[in-house]
C-alpha cells in the first residue's frame, strides 16, 4: 500500500510538471500562431481530472507564476486558472469529461471564467475606469467570444486525451482518493467536521488576509500620497524656477504682453503634459481680496483664468491663508472644493529682496491616484483569491486524509460491527484491523485504542458467548431431568416429553415457513417454547401415584384429579419465577403458559380456564396439537397405538374446535416429517 501510495505520488508529481509545461507551451503556440486565443489551460483541466483539485490548482497557479516572469500582468490572471482546475476536478468526478452532451456545461462554465470574469478582471485591472455600459459589454462579449473558441477546443483535446487513458492510471495518481473508494459520507450541514475545518480555515486564511491587506493598502496609499507630495513639490519648485519674481508685477497687469509670459506659459504647458496625473498647474499671487492669476493653463474642463483675475479662497484654503498671505511655505494640502477632489503643493517664488511674489501650485487628481490604488487592491485581491483556494484545497485535503475519512472510517466500523455471532465477530475486528490506519499522531493513537477495545470487547462476548451456552446446555439438562422425574412416575405415557418436544419444533419450523404468526414466532420465542416443551406435564408431579400409574378406568374423582396437573403445573412455574425475582416474561413466562394452558381448546371447552381462541398462548395452542398427537399414536400400558392416517385424521377433525386452525394447517403440512418421528419414537417404555 506504501509502495502505491509513492509511486502515485511520483506520478502526480509528474503530472503536475507535465500540465505546467502543456500550459506554458500551448500559451507561446497561442501567442506566435493565434494571438487571440490563449490555451493556457489545457494542463490545467487535464492534472484536476487526472489527479484531482490540488495537482490542478498547483498547475494553474504555477503557470501563471512563471508567465508572470516576462508578462508582469499574467500573475494577477491566476485566479482564473485556479477556478478552472477546481471546476475541473468537479466535472471529473462527475465523469462529464467522458459524455456527450454532458462536456459542454465544462465548455459554458470554463468560458465564463475565462471571457465574462476575465474580462471584468481586466477591467479592474486597469483601474476599473469608467467607461459607458455599452463599450463595457461589447468588451465582455468580444472576450467572451474568443474565450468560447478556446475553451471549445481545450476541452476537446482534454476529453479525447482522458478518454484514451485507462481507468487504472486515474486509480493511481488521483489524490482525491483514499485508501478506501467506499467512502463514509461525513454528516451533513454545519455540525459537521468537513464544515467546521472548511469554516475554520476559511474564516483564518480571511482574518489574516484582510488584516494584511488593510495594512497593505493602508501603507500603499500613504506611500502613495506620500510620493505625489514630494513629486509635486519637485514639479511646483521646477517650474516655479521659470518664473522671474521681478516681474510678476508686469505679468499679472500686461499678461500676455509682458515680456517672457509666452515664454513660460509654453515651459508649464511642457510640465502638465509630462504626467497624467497633474490636473492643474499655475502661478498665484495670495492677496486679502483673494488669488491674482499669474499663470493659468486651459484645460479640457476648466478654461485658464486671466492673467490678473481674483479667484475666492476655496474653503480649504482659508485656515491657510495667514500664512499665505506672510508668504511662508505651507504643507501640502488635500481638498474637495470648486475643482474637485485634489492634492494641492504650493511653493512660494521670492524676489531678490525675500519678498513673496507669487505662489507657484501643482494639483494633482486624487481620483486619478485612487485609480492606481484600484488597481493594487484588484492586484492584491487576485493573488490573494489565488492563493486562498490552493491554501482551502491543500487545507482540505489533509483534513480529509488525516481526520475527517480516518474518523469516518473508524465510526462506520465501530458502527457496523457484528455481534450476533462467532464468525460476524471475527469479520468485524478483521474489517478494523485490516484499515491499517497510520497518521502518526493522536488519531492513530485513536485508531490502536479502538481497535484493542473491539478486539478485548469481541474476546469478552466470546467467554460469554461460551458461559450463557453453557448454562444454557445446564439449563436444557435441568429441564430434561426435572420432565424425567415426573416421566418417571407416569408408567402409561412413555418416551411422551420426548416425543412431544419433536412434534413442537416440527410445528413451529412449518409455521415459520407459512409465515403463520410471524410476528410472534420469532428466534427467540421458538428456542423458548422447543426448550421448555418437556414442562409441560411437570405438575403431574403433585398428582398421587396411585391415580397417575391406575391400571383401569378412572373414576370422576380421580380424572378430576388428573385434570389439575395443568393449574399444578402453572403455580410450580410461578413459584419459581417469584423466587429467580424474574418478572413474567421472556422464557419463563412461556414455561409457565406450555404447563398452565396446554389442554385449554379452541372452543373454549377446555381446562383449567377454559379459554378460548387467541386467549389462548400461542406457545400452549402449539403445545396441545403435539400432546394429543403424541397421545394418538403412542402405545401405552393400557392401549396400543393409532394409526398414522386415524390420528392426523382426528387431529384434522379437531381443526376449529379442539385447536387452533392455522396451526392444524402447518401441521398437516409438515406430514412426512411427522410421519418420520412418529415412526421412530412411539416405541413403548419398559414397564
Amino acid at each position: 500500500m506504501k509502495r502505491r501510495k509513492a509511486f502515485g505520488l511520483l506520478v502526480a508529481v509528474i503530472v503536475i510538471a507535465a500540465g505546467t509545461a502543456l500550459n506554458l507551451a500551448g500559451s507561446a503556440f497561442a501567442a506566435k500562431v493565434l494571438p487571440w486565443l490563449y490555451f493556457d489551460s489545457l494542463g490545467t483541466i487535464l492534472s484536476a481530472a487526472m489527479c484531482g483539485f490540488i495537482p490542478g490548482i498547483l498547475v494553474g497557479f504555477v503557470t501563471n507564476i512563471l508567465k508572470g516572469i516576462t508578462d508582469h500582468a499574467a500573475i494577477y490572471y491566476s485566479i482564473l486558472n485556479v477556478l478552472i482546475a477546481v471546476e475541473a476536478g468537479r466535472f471529473a468526478r462527475k465523469n462529464m469529461f467522458r459524455r456527450f452532451p454532458h462536456v459542454l456545461l465544462p465548455v459554458v462554465v470554463f468560458t465564463f471564467i475565462g471571457g465574462v470574469l476575465g474580462s471584468l478582471l481586466t477591467w479592474m485591472l486597469d483601474g476599473g475606469v469608467f467607461v459607458d455600459a455599452a463599450t463595457l459589454f461589447r468588451q465582455i462579449g468580444r472576450d467572451t467570444l474568443a474565450d468560447l473558441v478556446d475553451k471549445a477546443i481545450t476541452v476537446a483535446v482534454a476529453s479525447g486525451v482522458l478518454l484514451l487513458l485507462p481507468k487504472k492510471v486515474y486509480d493511481v495518481c488521483n489524490l482525491d482518493k483514499w485508501r478506501d473508494p467506499d467512502e463514509t459520507k461525513a454528516p451533513a450541514g454545519l455540525h459537521s467536521l468537513n464544515t467546521r475545518i472548511i469554516l475554520a480555515v476559511s474564516g483564518a486564511t480571511v482574518l489574516v488576509a484582510v488584516v494584511i491587506s488593510w495594512i497593505s493598502i493602508k501603507d500603499y496609499h500613504e506611500i502613495m500620497i506620500g510620493e505625489q507630495k514630494e513629486f509635486s513639490e519637485d514639479v511646483s519648485t521646477f517650474a516655479a524656477s521659470f518664473v522671474d519674481p521681478e516681474r510678476v508685477d508686469d505679468y499679472i497687469e500686461n499678461g500676455y504682453a509682458a515680456e517672457g509670459y509666452s515664454e513660460v506659459e509654453e515651459k508649464l504647458q511642457m510640465i502638465w503634459n509630462s504626467s497624467r496625473s497633474i490636473e492643474f498647474i499655475y502661478a498665484y499671487r495670495i492677496e486679502e481680496d483673494g488669488c491674482h492669476v499669474v499663470f493659468d493653463l486651459d484645460t479640457p474642463e476648466v478654461p485658464a483664468g486671466e492673467p490678473g483675475e481674483v479667484v475666492p479662497f476655496d474653503e480649504s484654503f482659508v485656515p491657510y491663508l495667514p500664512e499665505l498671505l506672510a508668504g511662508e511655505p505651507i504643507e501640502p494640502i488635500i481638498s474637495n472644493d470648486t475643482f474637485g477632489w485634489l492634492l494641492t503643493v504650493y511653493t512660494p517664488i521670492y524676489d531678490v529682496k525675500g519678498t513673496c511674489q507669487c505662489y507657484m501650485a501643482v494639483d494633482i487628481s486624487m481620483p486619478k491616484l485612487m485609480v492606481n490604488e484600484r488597481i493594487f487592491i484588484t492586484q492584491l485581491l487576485s493573488l490573494f483569491l489565488g492563493f486562498y483556494v490552493l491554501i482551502l484545497a491543500v487545507a482540505i485535503y489533509l483534513a480529509k486524509k488525516f481526520l475527517i475519512k480516518p474518523i469516518n472510517a473508524m465510526e462506520r466500523a465501530a458502527g457496523e460491527f457484528a455481534y450476533n455471532s462467532e464468525a460476524a465477530r471475527e469479520d468485524s475486528v478483521e474489517s478494523i484491523r485490516s484499515m491499517k490506519i497510520h497518521t502518526g499522531d493522536e488519531i492513530e493513537n485513536l485508531y490502536h485504542a479502538l481497535t484493542k477495545t473491539v478486539e478485548d470487547t469481541a474476546a469478552y462476548i466470546h467467554q460469554v458467548s461460551e458461559k450463557n451456552q453453557a448454562i444454557t446446555k445446564l439449563q436444557n439438562g435441568l429441564i430434561v431431568v426435572m420432565a424425567d422425574l415426573v416421566e418417571n412416575r407416569d408408567r402409561c405415557t412413555g418416551n411422551h416429553i420426548k416425543n412431544t418436544a419433536s412434534y413442537v419444533r416440527i410445528i413451529i419450523d412449518q409455521m415459520r415457513r407459512e409465515g403463520i404468526y410471524s410476528d410472534a414466532l420469532t428466534d427467540q420465542f421458538a428456542e423458548d417454547i422447543i426448550n421448555f416443551a418437556p414442562l409441560h406435564d411437570i405438575g403431574k408431579i403433585k398428582v398421587p401415584d396411585a391415580i397417575l400409574n391406575k391400571p383401569g378406568k378412572l373414576t370422576d374423582e380421580e380424572f378430576a384429579s388428573i385434570q389439575q396437573h395443568a393449574a399444578y403445573g402453572g403455580i410450580i412455574i410461578a413459584e419459581a419465577i417469584e423466587q429467580l425475582d424474574a418478572q413474567d416474561t421472556g422464557y419463563l413466562s412461556e414455561a409457565k403458559n406450555l404447563a398452565l394452558s396446554h389442554h385449554e381448546k379452541w372452543d373454549g371447552s377446555g381446562y383449567p380456564s377454559g379459554l378460548k381462541g387467541e386467549e389462548i398462548p400461542l406457545s400452549a395452542r402449539i403445545m396441545a396439537v403435539a400432546d394429543v398427537f403424541d397421545a394418538l399414536v403412542s402405545r401405552r400400558s393400557y392401549k396400543e397405538g393409532m394409526p398414522f392416517e386415524k390420528a392426523m385424521s382426528i387431529i384434522r377433525e379437531g381443526s376449529g374446535n379442539h385447536f387452533d386452525p392455522l396451526i392444524v394447517q402447518a401441521f398437516m403440512d409438515a406430514e412426512e416429517e411427522l410421519r418420520q418421528i412418529a415412526d421412530e419414537k412411539t416405541t413403548p417404555k419398559d414397564a
